[in-house]
């Protein structure tokens, strides 16, 4: 190992470099111990591997981001984060960075600019570009560290990171971590190419490949790619090999590696390797070797002190409810002033621009929403006004502009990513459901996103264009829903979702762009979020619904002659439950109606509601009115058919029997 090649430091350099090498190892090693004892729960070992994590932390400046994985302690110690607070952190305690609600490195913290894992390898690499736009719009002249395992480099996140990264010239270091297995799977098994750094060369991203157990040759790589990147932005992919001496976690083991390679590796340890260097140089002696593992040893001993007194959390089931929600005090702008007649596609592309110019850290992303405008043409004319830079064409992929939109709050900004088709969010569903919806409740960071979904049938467009998959994301706490059915309600509730805190998605029914108009006021309005819409009011039969199917239920009223009352419940996560209860007791009779399938959709939480806390006021069972439970078909006489506006009539007429 060549450490003459990379020095170029002095001796209170070096001993840095050490003392941050020693110290993750010597902490592990107590792990360990503790672990054996039963006195921890869990580890996952970066024994072996160190180097890597406490070479490119100390490269970088405190105040960039770094995104890294389990193996990584390093980075946490080397950011200076006290040992008792990550003990804390590891045992689920309150004084950790979860409050207990989250494990071992799934954390976050901005005070330490480091952006933890979650479970789902390449998830965090997206975010990590976010990171890095928001840096570079703000020309910050910041990197962004990211780590990935060679297994993670086969998943399709790591791909659409650094494809979205070499699109946008983002300042980030993808770092891989090759320690030859991913869990128990070699990497003959895993890939084909000699080399994971030469995966770069398909993105036109610079790469290299160093030895990841050479600590200085890490800093001095590192070190100078990110001055490099700040100087002048674009991705790179650094590949360090290196071997862990541990399994994959140590319930793994180690038996599927062969004992020679472990030897091989042994040899090529970063601490003594590293040490010894530092002794035959004379830039350490034994004594001051001695002195920096007592220190350590010291501050180890004092913090595990803290696991002698079990501790246990006050549990408070208000506040766990309360906090998976960024709390905030919207301000509410009261329609008022000239109004004009304008379609449900204006109002949301009013509502739209309003925000762009109310909110100027707001950045737009999606497909084709640059110079052409969108398919459905709603950000037409947008570059001319705010620029590309605001305005974001993505590559056809959504996860990464999802997690990218997460990394774009963490660094200050607004974020909205238009699904061209609200069909297509199932490729990006991870960045959703595990890290737009849990950060805020698991490490505090709310993301600051609209994602918006156009959706819905009607056009003869076939199973993958014409979805209603808002059920998809009512089980997921942390999300807000919004769908509105009138051009006054999308304008008002979706510049309420830009003032949200929070993850928002904004369902708009495609079947109504262009067909429903409205007067709706020009001046800047808000629409509270997660306040239904009367309708209308009735003594015979009451309607629950929203979207299009509110158009169903005012003409099956007309057409029937029903003296009925309609509520339209706009915002289906968190929904209106007053609001429902009220008007449950005007009718005693309930009919729950949605364009989505009738199995596992949003009507059978609403109608069970109903049955637990109105059953009093009922005079009838609680009906529903749903799609077929079958994929939304082509043809377009089949499709009226899957409609459940087609059995809508029949069943208000059964429950009018009661």
């Amino acid at each position: 190992m060549d450490f003459n090649k990379f020095n170029t430091y002095d001796s209170a350099k070096l001993r840095e470099l050490y003392t941050s090498l020693v110290k993750p190892r010597m902490i592990e090693k107590k792990m360990l111990k503790l672990l054996r004892q039963g006195q921890v729960s869990k580890w996952f070992s970066g024994i072996g591997q160190e180097a890597i994590a406490v070479g490119a932390t100390l490269a970088l400046e405190p105040d960039e981001y770094i995104m890294p994985l389990h193996r990584n302690l390093g980075v946490f110690t080397s950011r200076g984060i006290p040992l008792k607070r990550l003990l804390h952190q590891w045992q689920g305690n309150k004084e950790g960075f979860t409050n207990g609600r989250d494990r071992s490195f799934h954390f976050g913290t901005n005070e330490y600019h480091i952006a933890g894992m979650i479970s789902h390898l390449g998830a965090m690499l997206s975010v990590a570009d976010g990171v890095a736009l928001a840096n570079k719009l703000e020309g910050k002249g910041k990197v962004t560290l990211a780590f990935s395992g060679d297994g993670g480099t086969s998943e399709g996140e790591f791909h659409e990171a650094l494809n979205l990264a070499a699109v946008w010239d983002l300042p980030v270091i993808f770092l891989i971590e090759n320690n030859g297995y991913g869990l128990s799977t070699p990497s003959i098994d895993q890939f084909r190419c000699k080399n994971l750094a030469d995966k770069g060369i398909g993105y036109g991203i610079e790469s290299k490949t160093i030895d990841g157990n050479n600590v200085l040759e890490v800093y001095a790589e590192v070190s100078a790619i990110a001055q490099d990147l700040r100087e002048n932005p674009r991705p790179f992919l650094l590949e360090c090999k290196t071997f862990r001496m541990r399994g994959h976690e140590e319930a793994s083991g180690t038996k599927y590696v062969p004992k020679e390679l472990m030897n091989e590796w042994a040899k090529k340890d970063p601490i003594h390797t590293f040490e010894k260097y530092l002794v035959d140089n004379n830039y350490l002696v034994d004594s001051e070797i001695v002195d920096i593992k007592k220190a350590i040893t010291d501050e180890i001993n004092d913090a595990v002190e803290i696991l002698k007194v079990k501790e246990t959390i006050a549990v408070d089931t208000e506040a766990e409810i309360r906090e998976i929600y960024k709390s905030y005090s919207p301000v509410a702008i009261e329609a008022q002033g000239e109004k004009t007649e304008i379609r449900f596609i204006d109002a949301i592309q009013d509502g739209l621009k309003t925000a762009m110019h109310k909110y100027d850290n707001l950045v737009l992303m999606g497909q084709d929403i640059g110079d052409y405008g969108g398919v459905f043409k709603i950000t037409d004319g947008f570059v001319a006004t705010f620029g590309h830079d605001r305005v974001r064409n993505t590559p056809i992929c959504e996860a990464a502009p999802l997690g990218a939109a997460l990394g774009l709050s963490i660094g200050g900004k607004k974020a909205m990513v238009e699904m061209q088709f609200a069909d297509f969010v199932s490729c990006g569903f991870n960045q959703i459901a595990n890290n737009l919806a849990k950060t805020y409740y698991r490490w505090g960071q709310n993301s600051d996103v609209v994602i918006r979904m156009p959706t819905g049938g009607g056009a003869a467009a076939g199973p993958f264009h014409s979805q209603s998959n808002e059920a998809w994301f009512f089980h997921l706490p942390g999300l807000k829903i919004v769908y509105p059915s009138t051009p006054s309600d999308a304008k008002g509730l979706l510049l309420a979702a830009f003032e949200d805190p929070n993850p928002v998605l904004f369902f708009e029914h495609k079947g109504m762009y262009r067909s429903l108009r409205e007067e709706v006021h020009k001046e800047e309005f808000t629409i509270e979020i997660g306040k239904a819409r009367l309708v209308q009011e009735g003594k015979d039969i009451t309607f629950i619904t929203y979207g299009l199917a509110v158009k169903w239920c005012e003409d099956v009223v007309a057409e029937l002659g029903i003296d009925a009352c309609i509520v339209d419940l706009r915002t289906l996560l968190p929904w209106d439950k007053e609001a429902v209860r009220d008007a449950v007791a005007k009718t005693g009779k309930v009919i729950v109606v949605h364009e989505d399938t009738l199995e596992g959709g949003i009507g059978g939480e609403i109608a069970a509601w109903i049955g637990e806390h109105c059953f009093t006021s009922l005079d009838a069972p609680v009906m529903r009115v749903g799609s077929l439970d079958t994929p939304i078909p082509f043809n377009a006489d089949l499709e009226v058919n899957f409609m459940g506006q087609s059995r809508l009539k029949e069943k208000v007429r059964v429950l009018l029997g009661w």
